[in-house]
């Protein structure tokens, strides 16, 4: 896999990973660790993405 579609992948993943967090948060009863963990999962996506597109 070329670094390029990598980033893309990883991108993707950030997108769905968004879209998962903002439809959680609008159900009051959704388990606010569940969210914690996909905001988490968010972050070490993104870290790798700008860490990715440094090198």
């Amino acid at each position: 896999m070329s670094l390029g579609s990598h980033l893309q992948e990883l991108r993707k993943k950030h997108q769905v990973l968004s879209e998962a967090v903002e439809e959680a948060q609008r159900h009051p009863g959704y388990d606010d660790l569940a969210i914690a963990d996909m905001k988490k999962q968010k972050l070490r996506i993104k870290e790798e993405i700008a860490r990715l597109s440094q090198a």
